[in-house]
C-alpha cells in the first residue's frame, strides 16, 4: 500500500458496512408504501361521499386511523432516507452540510408528528 495517493491509503480497508442497513431500510419502507398507499386510495375511493362528515367518521375508525399513522411514519422516514443519500452525495461544504443535516432531520420528524397528532385527535374524538 502506498502512502502518496488517495487510492493507496484506502486500498485494502474494505467496506465500512453501513450501506447495507440503509439500502435495506429504503427497500422495506418502499414495500410498506406499496401496501399502505393503495389501501388509502381504495379506502377513500369507496367512501360514500367526500364531505367533512364522511371523511371524519371514516378516519375515526381504528383501522383507517392506524393505517394513516403508519403511512405518515413510513412515508416520512422513506423520504428522509432518500434526501439523506442526496445530501451525502452532493453537499460538500461544512456550513451547508450542517444546515442540510438539521433540515433533513427536523422537517420529516415535524411533518410526521403533526400528521400523527392530527389523526389521533380525530380518532379519539378531540377534533
Amino acid at each position: 500500500m502506498g502512502n502518496g495517493t488517495s487510492i493507496g491509503r484506502v486500498r485494502g480497508l474494505g467496506s465500512s458496512h453501513h450501506g447495507a442497513h440503509h439500502w435495506l431500510a429504503t427497500r422495506l419502507t418502499a414495500v410498506g408504501n406499496l401496501v399502505l398507499i393503495p389501501y388509502l386510495l381504495v379506502s377513500l375511493a369507496l367512501l360514500p361521499g367526500y364531505d367533512y362528515q364522511a371523511v371524519h367518521s371514516w378516519l375515526a375508525q381504528p383501522v383507517p386511523a392506524t393505517a394513516l399513522v403508519l403511512i405518515f411514519i413510513n412515508t416520512f422516514y422513506h423520504a428522509r432516507l432518500g434526501v439523506q443519500v442526496m445530501l451525502e452525495d452532493y453537499v460538500h461544504e461544512d456550513a451547508g452540510k450542517i444546515a442540510a443535516w438539521l433540515f433533513v432531520n427536523i422537517v420529516p420528524f415535524a411533518g410526521a408528528a403533526f400528521g400523527i397528532v392530527s389523526v389521533i385527535r380525530i380518532a379519539l374524538g378531540g377534533a
